[in-house]
């Protein structure tokens, strides 16, 4: 009986759905892995390189472009400033002389006419970044916090700040050009024949006023960009701050000098640096306003570097000056990091 009953057993035992069944894997440990897929221990590291490799991959077309549109374009003009290139090697410049340091020397030498036009070119191009940045930084500013509290029209008073920015600056310039014109210009029919200002209508393009109208061209293109960064920054500052300072009496010039501008600090570093760059190297504003040829007093040394090149077709002198320039505002970018840094620093500290 006990033989037979477990005999009888045994057949159960096997087919019980209780009991695990033997698996393909367990049965066949060494068959070989599905095609298409990588063993267990290449899967992770593929998965790795994938995962790491992507996003190389999408910077990849933004890396070319940057390779072709500047780095090599930028490289061609460093060789350039070494060569004796002018107007007989055009077609040909690679088969220039090299002139050494030679183009260099005479850009320096501010005893040559060379030197003191460059020099000339320089100041004027000084004094001109340093009002258009603090112009535009200014009237950013003011016109970021005056925004800020909430009332009717406030968001078409900020398209409408935005506009110069939107706008093409070929299509802002020339219409500014229009509006400077001495005879017809609606400038002077306004402080001429209008308000009687002036006994005969200036000259706004030609002469020392040329300079002035730049400036105010300039300042009327990038002080949009000044007020849309700072508008963002602002956002950022709780206005809880506010409220515990009107609280404990203070002013709104004290909130503007204890509160905002510290608070905009960081912002104001970068937003600086960029209008300095932005401005310095501007070559689109004056060149639209006052053609190949700027007048003396608004000679900027980008124009002034378009002349030595295709106007005197020196392009050896040319590239010189462009690569004294590069170094220049090299110089500059990276004293005015350190200083504000080392400045942060000693604020966090």
């Amino acid at each position: 009986m006990r033989t037979t009953t477990r005999a009888s057993e045994q057949p159960g035992e096997a087919a019980s759905p209780g009991r695990a069944q033997a698996s393909p894997r367990d049965a066949a440990p060494d068959d070989p892995p599905p095609p298409g897929r990588g063993t267990p221990r290449s899967r992770p590291r593929w998965e790795r390189i994938r995962r790491g490799g992507l996003p190389y991959l999408l910077l990849l077309p933004a890396l070319l472009l940057e390779l072709l549109i500047h780095i090599v374009p930028m490289f061609i003009g460093i060789v350039m400033a070494f060569k004796d290139l002018t107007q007989e090697y055009i077609r040909r410049w690679g088969e220039a002389p090299w002139a050494g340091l030679d183009n260099f020397q005479v850009a320096v030498d501010f005893d040559a006419p060379v030197g003191q036009e460059l020099l000339r070119s320089f100041g004027v191009t000084c004094a001109f970044t340093v009002l258009a940045v603090g112009l535009s930084w200014l009237l950013g500013v003011t016109a970021a916090i005056l925004m800020q509290d909430t009332f009717r029209g406030r968001g078409l008073l900020r398209a409408l700040f935005l506009t110069p920015y939107a706008l093409p600056v070929y299509a802002a310039v020339i219409t500014w050009s229009f509006l400077l014109q001495r005879d017809n210009g609606l400038v002077n029919h306004v402080i001429h024949d209008q308000l009687g200002l002036t006994d005969s209508p200036p000259f706004w393009l030609v002469g020392d006023n040329s300079f002035y109208s730049l400036v105010v061209v300039s300042v009327w293109r990038t002080w949009p960009f000044a007020f849309l960064m700072l508008t963002a920054a602002l956002q950022n500052i709780p206005k809880e701050i506010y409220e515990a300072a009107q609280v404990d009496g203070a002013g709104i010039w004290q909130q503007i000098r204890k509160i905002t501008l510290p608070s905009l600090r960081p912002v104001n570093q970068v937003l600086v640096l960029v209008l300095f760059l932005w401005t310095f190297n501007d070559f689109n504003v004056p060149y639209v306003l006052f053609g190949k040829s700027a007048p003396e007093a608004a000679n900027l040394i980008s124009i002034h570097i378009y002349e030595s090149s295709f106007v005197t077709w020196n392009f050896g002198s040319g590239s010189a000056m462009s690569v004294l320039l590069l170094l220049f505002l090299l110089l500059v970018t990276a004293v005015y990091l350190l200083l504000t840094n080392r400045g942060r620093k000693d604020a966090d500290a």
